[in-house]
């Protein structure tokens, strides 16, 4: 039975108390056995509703004293028999230190990393287990993964941001025991064939390997990228911010800024495809959930995940230029091998996708998650849910323009647009110089298949090139570094 009618009680989440950076989201969108679950960041409230309203709303009052902030940031969520674990982080209580010589802080001190369930059956929410650093500055791991193993009955929880107690930890689905198994930072994490694979995550570097959990034995098999992991299209891979994973076609789709890896756990290969990369941005799939859907794969690509306000030395100030210059909506992208698609395009961000009967639940942010010196005493984000058809998976493609400053680009390699089904493409340079613009094609195979490059002059002034031959991916790369003044359009239709 279908249970739509749980539709008619999402509501908008204007802005409300709860200290931290910027804003947090709607997080962990779960759809199970007539429940829909979520978690509202910053405030802290955990809604569980049905086809007749909201069952139960929980606010971290196990954890500790109101009031509350946090809650979930990394879609921590999985369920089982009549449960939903889900997990993620909470002040409790928060403790906004105020602004101080033009610095606004939070402390730390009561910071917790938390695993909790729901019991459908009974309508009630047990803690499972929390820790905290009791630090005013530091916090440990948060939790940003939840697997359940069905071969152990245990649950796989992920570590990946915090100073202590980082990596991958088994514990008892009613919290008797915790143990670690693998030290590496992980934040996201997928079964795959009889695995659990987590992309580690070297902070601020991004995913450098991948850590493989039998999930007969917990025998940890490592897989390291190194040096050995080059692009499809024979570019760098630049800043790979951890994102979202996800399991099809036996592999391990493990999105980051720049594009996606794809791991085979049993042979070790790795591939990277360059996806909306556009270097030194964070245009890409952070803090977002990549969702399972008609054999393919559901993620975006939000264009402000991370941002920052003030500014206070010379690194600040490059920081906001380069994190809260827009210059293009943020993505949904289905991928469905070989073909990459864009089914539509939102404002700042997403922050969770679920599915509900023939409905596509989409929860977006205005607002993103800021630094250290942005706190406020409230969430500063319009948090608010779309929602779609699922037949706009299979519909045509939604128009897309990119209109993105030459500092960016500089001569690096860039794109990664995937141009299946559109009838119009084009890329318009606002040229101060001649220059030579290289392109390369490549399909989103399994493995990947390169089509080659082919190189084209570009003349000074306004510079126009149809795309219409290419029908795979592309991304390009200029000669010459293009000036702070120089511009590069990307127009989809």
């Amino acid at each position: 039975m279908c249970a739509n009618e749980i539709l008619y009680y999402l509501q908008e989440h204007p802005p409300r108390y709860g200290p931290e950076w910027g804003s947090g989201g709607i997080f962990g969108l779960k759809y199970y056995r007539g429940v829909l679950y979520y978690t509202l960041a910053f405030e802290a409230e955990s809604f569980f509703i049905d086809k007749n309203g909201v069952r139960l709303k929980y606010c971290f009052e196990q954890v500790g004293e109101p009031p509350v902030s946090g809650g979930d940031t990394y879609n921590a969520v999985d369920a089982v028999d009549d449960k939903i674990y889900f997990g993620g982080w909470v002040h409790a209580p928060a403790h906004y230190r105020g602004k101080e010589h033009g610095r606004a802080t939070i402390d730390f001190r009561n910071k917790y990393s938390h695993v909790h369930y729901y019991s459908i059956d009974e309508n009630r929410v047990k803690l499972v287990w929390k820790e905290s650093m009791r630090d005013p500055e530091k916090w440990v791991g948060e939790v940003s993964e939840i697997i359940y193993n069905p071969v152990r009955n245990e649950l796989l929880i992920a570590r990946g941001d915090g100073y202590e107690n980082l990596g991958i930890y088994t514990l008892d689905p009613e919290g008797k025991w915790i143990k670690k198994i693998s030290d590496k930072p992980v934040l996201k994490g997928s079964i795959v064939l009889d695995y659990a694979c987590f992309a580690t995550h070297r902070y601020p570097y991004g995913i450098d390997g991948f850590e493989c959990i039998d999930l007969v034995d917990n025998r940890v098999h490592s897989i390291g990228i190194a040096n050995k992991v080059r692009s499809i299209d024979n570019g760098s891979i630049d800043k790979p911010y951890t994102g979202p994973t996800a399991s099809i076609y036996g592999r391990l789709f493990a999105f980051a800024r720049g594009g996606v890896f794809i791991l085979e756990p049993e042979e070790g290969s790795i591939y990277f495809v360059r996806l909306m990369d556009i270097p030194d941005s964070q245009y890409c799939s952070l803090r977002v959930n990549a969702k399972v859907i008609g054999g393919g794969v559901l993620t975006a690509f939000n264009s402000f995940t991370h941002g920052t306000v003030k500014v206070f030395n010379e690194e600040s100030r490059r920081a906001k230029k380069y994190l809260n210059t827009i210059f293009a909506p943020t993505t949904l992208i289905y991928l469905k091998p070989p073909v990459v698609k864009i089914i539509a395009t939102l404002g700042a961000r997403v922050t969770s996708v679920e599915t509900i009967c023939d409905k596509i639940i989409i929860a977006t942010n205005t607002m993103a998650n800021t630094g250290r010196f942005d706190a406020t005493p409230m969430d500063q984000g319009v948090r608010s849910f779309v929602i779609m058809d699922q037949s706009i998976l299979y519909g045509e493609n939604e128009s897309f323009t990119a209109v993105i400053p030459g500092w960016y680009i500089r001569d690096r390699v860039f794109g990664g647009i995937p141009l299946n089904g559109y009838s119009e493409a084009q890329i318009i340079v606002n040229a101060k110089k001649n220059n030579t613009l290289y392109i390369n094609e490549y399909f989103l195979t399994l493995p990947p298949t390169s089509m080659g490059s082919d190189k084209v002059d570009v003349t000074e002034g306004r510079f126009v090139l149809n795309l219409d031959s290419y029908k795979g991916i592309v991304s390009f790369r200029f000669e010459k570094p293009l000036l702070d003044d120089e511009t590069v359009v990307i127009s989809l239709n």
